[in-house]
């Protein structure tokens, strides 16, 4: 009987150890711009996109924005080994995926070169933001065709990178447009635009529905992926860093800061913050270290993968949102190392 027992509970650590270590870390993909001249703390992220490359004039290659930066962005890897850092490829209206994407010779060309693209700048992987397929509001070309070719690209990409090399893709908050059932195996990771879901007066990134959001919440841009096929371990919820507000308070704000004539307020349903006007009308949603660290709670209770933000430099100055993202989602060894002042 006492064999049996000892046996059991062998059994029973045997299977907590495997399950352990078969649980993947959580991420934090910060998208770095080709625009902007801060160096981003190399602890404060487990992920670096940057943005953006875009596909060539010939639909067969991808031209990096200010590939200095990115040069530079990569060096970061020697005071952090365990930083990945990718090219973003696309972001908003950048074109000629479509045709990119429907011709095979093409496709096979462009994937070649974002292999030679990680090889030559000492990349992990690269990002697919194409905003959107089948869809021109960007002002870009599409085709009906393009669900279908994203997810010929997403294999054509996956056999030319192969296993080492990371492929990810940005998401529109509704999870439309991308046939998951097909192309999830191919992608590591799916990062989810959950903001820029509403327009002012509403709350452009609440995490629940309320009298400020929209029909289209993160919590609901969760649930529309996982039921498309993406698994808890590949979705990553996305953060603004940025607000978005009515004139004369600016359609989007980098780097929240303190308006006049404004009065701060807390939506205990949507978890977000807000600002009204002198007689209570909504003039601006944002993001604040409370409301990130909300989402950040939502990602561990719903066992997500991570959190994804646009972007680095519109944080507050002292970088409030990205140590609050990285205080909740990160090991305490990485949280060792950071307080480095940043270079700039």
């Amino acid at each position: 009987m006492k064999n049996r027992l000892v046996s059991i509970i062998m059994l029973w650590i045997l299977a907590t150890c495997a399950c352990l270590a078969g649980k993947k870390a959580r991420v934090v993909v910060a998208y770095v711009t080709s625009w902007t001249d801060i160096m981003p703390d190399p602890w404060a992220m487990t992920h670096i996109n940057y943005a953006f490359g875009k596909v060539n004039e010939t639909f067969d290659g991808v031209n990096i924005s200010n590939p200095g930066r990115l040069k530079k962005l990569s060096e970061l890897k020697a005071v952090n080994p365990k930083l990945k850092i990718l090219l973003s490829v696309g972001g908003w209206g950048a074109g000629r995926f479509s045709e990119m994407a429907a011709d095979e010779a093409c496709r096979k060309k462009f994937a070649g070169n974002c292999r030679r693209l990680t090889e030559e700048y000492g990349l992990d992987g690269i990002d697919i933001d194409w905003e959107y397929p089948t869809q021109k509001s960007a002002g870009i070309s599409c085709s009906p065709e393009d669900t279908q070719n994203f997810t010929l690209l997403m294999r054509d990409l996956r056999k030319v990178l192969g296993k080492k090399k990371l492929l990810t893709c940005a998401t529109i908050a509704s999870g439309e447009y991308i046939d998951f059932g097909n192309c999830i195996k191919y992608i590591d990771l799916v990062n989810v635009m959950s903001y820029d879901m509403a327009s002012p007066p509403k709350h452009h990134s609440p995490l629940y529905a309320s009298d400020i959001s929209g029909w289209m919440t993160t919590d609901a841009a969760v649930k529309k992926h996982l039921e498309k096929g993406v698994p808890h371990d590949k979705l990553v919820v996305g953060m603004p860093f940025y607000g978005r507000g009515l004139t004369p308070y600016k359609a989007y704000v980098p780097r929240p800061q303190v308006l006049t004539g404004v009065e701060e307020k807390w939506s205990a349903e949507s978890q977000v913050p807000y600002m009204t006007d002198k007689n209570g009308n909504f003039v601006l949603g944002f993001e604040n270290v409370k409301s990130v660290t909300a989402k950040c709670h939502y990602i561990i209770e719903h066992d997500l993968r991570g959190a994804m933000y646009w972007e680095y430099a519109d944080d507050y100055e002292q970088g409030d949102l990205r140590t609050a993202v990285a205080q909740c989602l990160l090991p305490n060894e990485q949280q060792g190392t950071r307080g480095k002042k940043e270079s700039q």
